[in-house]
Parts: C-alpha cells; structure tokens; sequence
C-alpha cells in the first residue's frame, strides 16, 4: 500500500409510500340493504354473543367476552407476540427486497440511511451499550435543527470514538439527528472499511465537503488532532495535541453554524500504546503501527479493546453567526476561536477524570 496522505482540513484546494393498498369487491348480499331479507320484508339485525341471550344488555357496552377481542392467524390477541414477530418479518423482507431490487436512496457521499438505521448503528449498538456502557451528557447542547460543528479529542489507537459519538447523537438527540463526521484519507483507500465508511455517512476530511454539508443543514464532526491525537504513547492520554491551523473554525465562521465541543472519556485506554514500530508502519504505509501490551504479541486476540467505560459529554455550543463573512479570514479571531474550544474540551476533559471512579467501571 502507498503512504498514506493526510488532508489537512483547512487545505483550500478544490475536490472535485412504497407498498400499495389493494380493494376487494364485495358479495352480492354484502350489497344489499342492511336489515332486508328476502323479497324486501324487513328483518331484525342479527345479534351474537351475550347480547343475543341477554335482553339487558346494553348496545353501546363494548362485549368483553373472551370471543369478542380479536385475534391474528397464529391464535393470539392483537398486537401480541405473534403479530409483533409477523411484522418484524415482514420488515425484515421488505428491506431485503429493496436492497436486493436496487429501490433505496444515498446521497451524494454515498450516506445509505436505511442501511445505517436498520443494520450498521443495530451492529455498533452491542459495543456502545455494553461493552463501553457509554454515558452520554449534555446532547441537548447539539441543535434540534440546522448545520453545526462538532469538535471533538481524538485517541484510542484505532478510530472507536468517532463510532460511539455516531451513536451517541443516533440514539440520544430528541429530534433523531445523524452526525457525519470527516475523515482522513486513509480512510477512504482500506478495501470493505472505505464501503462502510461512505454507506455510514463520512466523508473527506477537507473544506469544500465540511461546507457542503453544513450549508444543507447536516450535523459534522470533526477531531481536528488526526492522527497526532489517535497514536500518541498512553503517556500522554488525555493530553490534546495541536488543533492544526484553525480550518474547522474557518469553515463554521463561512457558514455561520455554532461550534459544539466535545469531550470523550474512556477511549485513550482501549489500546494502551506503549511503543510505535516506524519501520512496519512505513512498509505498510500506515502513519504509525501501534504495540500494546496485547498486540501484536497475542496476535488477533490482542486486537479485542480492553472493555473500559466511557463519557461522552457535548458542551455548550459556541455561537459564529454574529461574525461578519470576511472573518473567515482574520488569522487572529481564527486562533482564538480554535484555542477557546481546544481549552473548553481539555477543561471538560481533566473534569471528567476526577469525576470517574475507575477506568472499567
């Protein structure tokens, strides 16, 4: 594999209801007046049940005799068992037979979002819930509506994190929104992860898409450490690198969307990097190859994360539509926006850490 390239996000340069109902006709004796018999003489309406042996009974009573609720074919009471598990069946087949006809939409940047809603956020969720028990704080700071940013610390050796924020906003934000978040290129040339990459909803991590994006009103998420974030040695977890030139604050201050900071615990002790072979990474033309205390000694076991608990908490967000457009371009607003959001996370983060009680619980 060729080197990997690593985009910077602030680099300027241009880059390229389904089912149909149906009627049934009805008998002859369906179509005749109710209440006449044969050769028009008027007959009383039939009447079943403990009305028919009971003169008492009042008509307006709903009958609450055990033959009067109603059933689904396999004998149970509507809405039972029986008639959850058909319809989940059905569903089920009915999404296998659009996937199957070609009859689902994505986007222009390959986002499937019946894919993400149905399978892939229903694979990741296990993780989430179980294995993480991630808790989730502060998802009311994320817009119900409208573009915003999303700026988050990076780590954990391999890219979980950004994960988990999916489906932390998936699941947790009251008015169902998706986050998108922006990637480095690298993902984008692995075979099968650059698939799931797009079909989830990511895209490149530069400028023009980030705009595209927010200018339609999506939620993105960006980690602007890259990879000086994600392989730094477990000596220096919980320390935020260099936050780049400022590229992601240029870019909300042209769209005039809020800058939601994010703060992830938990992540930085999945994969404890205790060293970086330089030499594998180079052959492999990845930007580090990590060593753990796990991998690669214990070979495809030591690639299982360790199961820590984690935090994920969305702080206030940072309003920029109150900026004139041409701040988009004033280097100094732009270094002390990135520095008040880098500060916002790194503060939120050492509050956090006092606040956990152990790594795994």
């Amino acid at each position: 594999m060729a080197d990997a390239k690593v985009i910077p996000f602030d680099d300027d340069r241009s880059r390229g209801s389904r089912g149909a109902g149906s009627r049934r006709r009805g008998s002859a004796a369906e179509s005749a007046p109710v209440g006449e018999g044969p050769g028009g003489e008027v007959q009383p309406l039939p009447v079943r049940g403990a009305a028919a042996q009971d003169p008492t009974t009042d008509p307006d009573e709903p009958d609450e005799s055990p033959g009067a609720r109603p059933t689904t074919e396999g004998g149970g009471e509507e809405g039972g068992e029986d008639g959850g598990l058909e319809r989940r069946v059905a569903a089920g087949l009915s999404f296998l037979r659009r996937r199957l006809t070609g009859d689902y939409e994505v986007d222009d940047f390959g986002y499937d979002a019946e894919l993400t809603d149905q399978v892939l956020m229903s694979l990741l969720r296990p993780m989430y819930e179980k294995y993480f028990r991630v808790e989730v704080k502060g998802v009311e700071n994320i817009p119900a509506q409208g573009g915003a940013l999303i700026v988050a610390n990076h780590s954990g050796t391999l890219p979980l994190d950004g994960l988990m924020m999916q489906v932390a906003v998936h699941d947790h934000h009251p008015a169902d929104r998706h986050l998108r978040l922006l990637a480095a290129d690298l993902v984008f040339v692995l075979p099968v992860v650059n698939e799931l990459a797009r079909k989830l909803g990511h895209t490149l991590a530069c400028a023009e898409d980030a705009e595209r994006l927010l200018a339609q009103g999506e939620l993105v998420g960006v980690m602007p450490e890259g990879f000086k974030g994600i392989g730094k040695p477990f000596g220096e977890r919980y320390k935020l690198q260099r936050f780049g030139r400022g590229g992601f604050v240029s870019t909300a201050l042209r769209q005039g969307v809020p800058i939601v900071p994010c703060s992830v615990v938990g992540a930085e002790e999945i994969y404890p990097m205790i060293g970086n072979s330089k030499t594998l990474a180079r052959l492999l033309g990845f930007p580090y190859f990590p060593l753990t205390p796990t991998f690669p000694w214990l070979g495809p076991l030591g690639a299982v994360p360790l199961p820590t608990k984690w935090t994920i908490q969305f702080g206030e967000p940072i309003p920029t539509d109150g900026y004139a457009p041409e701040a988009a371009e004033d280097p100094v607003l732009m270094f002390n926006l990135t520095d008040q959001v880098r500060e916002q996370i790194q503060h939120t983060l050492y509050k956090l850490l006092v606040q956990r009680r152990s790594v795994f619980f």
